[in-house]
Protein backbone atom coordinates (compact mmCIF):
# COMPACT_ATOMS: atom_id res chain seq x y z
CA UNK A 1 0.00 0.00 0.00
CA UNK A 2 1.34 3.28 -0.82
CA UNK A 3 1.86 5.97 1.33
CA UNK A 4 -1.10 8.57 1.62
CA UNK A 5 -2.08 11.45 4.08
CA UNK A 6 -4.63 9.38 5.62
CA UNK A 7 -1.68 6.77 6.51
CA UNK A 8 0.58 8.94 8.05
CA UNK A 9 0.09 9.72 11.77
CA UNK A 10 1.85 11.72 14.41
CA UNK A 11 2.42 10.55 17.70
CA UNK A 12 3.27 13.12 20.70
CA UNK A 13 4.92 11.32 24.01
CA UNK A 14 4.88 13.26 27.13
CA UNK A 15 5.55 12.53 31.02
CA UNK A 16 8.29 11.87 33.58
CA UNK A 17 11.79 11.03 31.99
CA UNK A 18 13.15 7.30 32.79
CA UNK A 19 15.33 4.86 30.83
CA UNK A 20 12.88 3.19 28.36
CA UNK A 21 10.62 5.16 27.22
CA UNK A 22 11.79 5.55 23.50
CA UNK A 23 12.17 1.56 23.30
CA UNK A 24 8.86 0.82 24.19
CA UNK A 25 7.28 3.41 21.65
CA UNK A 26 9.28 2.44 18.88
CA UNK A 27 8.97 -1.34 19.73
CA UNK A 28 5.35 -0.99 19.40
CA UNK A 29 6.33 0.49 16.04
CA UNK A 30 8.44 -1.68 14.62
CA UNK A 31 6.17 -4.90 15.87
CA UNK A 32 3.17 -3.26 14.10
CA UNK A 33 5.21 -2.37 10.62
CA UNK A 34 5.06 1.51 10.89
CA UNK A 35 7.69 3.45 9.48
CA UNK A 36 9.11 6.15 11.24
CA UNK A 37 9.86 9.49 9.24
CA UNK A 38 10.93 11.46 11.72
CA UNK A 39 11.47 11.34 15.58
CA UNK A 40 12.39 14.60 17.91
CA UNK A 41 13.05 13.93 21.49
CA UNK A 42 13.49 16.48 24.88
CA UNK A 43 14.05 16.36 28.60
CA UNK A 44 13.59 19.62 29.84
CA UNK A 45 13.66 19.52 33.76
CA UNK A 46 12.93 16.10 34.01
CA UNK A 47 9.91 15.94 31.70
CA UNK A 48 10.51 13.93 28.19
CA UNK A 49 8.77 14.94 25.38
CA UNK A 50 8.76 13.17 21.89
CA UNK A 51 6.86 13.46 18.75
CA UNK A 52 7.13 11.22 15.86
CA UNK A 53 5.91 11.35 12.61
CA UNK A 54 4.96 7.80 10.86
CA UNK A 55 3.31 6.03 8.06
CA UNK A 56 1.48 3.16 8.79
CA UNK A 57 0.52 2.40 5.08
CA UNK A 58 1.92 -1.47 5.76
CA UNK A 59 0.83 -1.83 9.39
CA UNK A 60 -0.39 -4.70 10.13
CA UNK A 61 -2.46 -3.06 12.99
CA UNK A 62 -4.98 -0.75 11.85
CA UNK A 63 -5.74 3.34 13.35
CA UNK A 64 -7.82 2.55 16.43
CA UNK A 65 -5.93 -0.89 17.27
CA UNK A 66 -2.40 0.94 17.25
CA UNK A 67 -3.64 3.85 19.33
CA UNK A 68 -4.48 1.34 21.90
CA UNK A 69 -1.60 -0.49 21.81
CA UNK A 70 0.36 2.72 22.27
CA UNK A 71 -1.74 4.17 24.70
CA UNK A 72 -1.20 0.87 27.15
CA UNK A 73 2.55 0.54 26.55
CA UNK A 74 2.86 4.34 27.22
CA UNK A 75 0.66 3.61 30.70
CA UNK A 76 3.46 0.68 31.12
CA UNK A 77 6.30 2.88 31.38
CA UNK A 78 4.54 6.24 33.15
CA UNK A 79 4.15 8.57 30.14
CA UNK A 80 1.08 9.82 28.04
CA UNK A 81 1.15 8.73 24.19
CA UNK A 82 -1.23 10.27 21.56
CA UNK A 83 -1.61 9.44 18.27
CA UNK A 84 -3.46 11.60 15.59
CA UNK A 85 -3.86 11.34 11.98
CA UNK A 86 -1.58 13.71 10.47
CA UNK A 87 -4.54 16.01 8.47
CA UNK A 88 -6.32 15.98 11.74
CA UNK A 89 -3.02 17.34 13.30
CA UNK A 90 -2.22 19.69 10.60
CA UNK A 91 -5.99 20.57 11.01
CA UNK A 92 -6.32 21.46 14.77
CA UNK A 93 -2.83 23.25 14.59
CA UNK A 94 -2.87 24.99 11.44
CA UNK A 95 -1.96 28.90 12.43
Amino acid sequence: MAETSASRIVITVLGKNRPGIVAAVTRVLAEANVDIRDITQSIVDNIFTMTLLADMAASALDFTQLQESLSATGQEVGVTVQVQREDVFNFMYRL
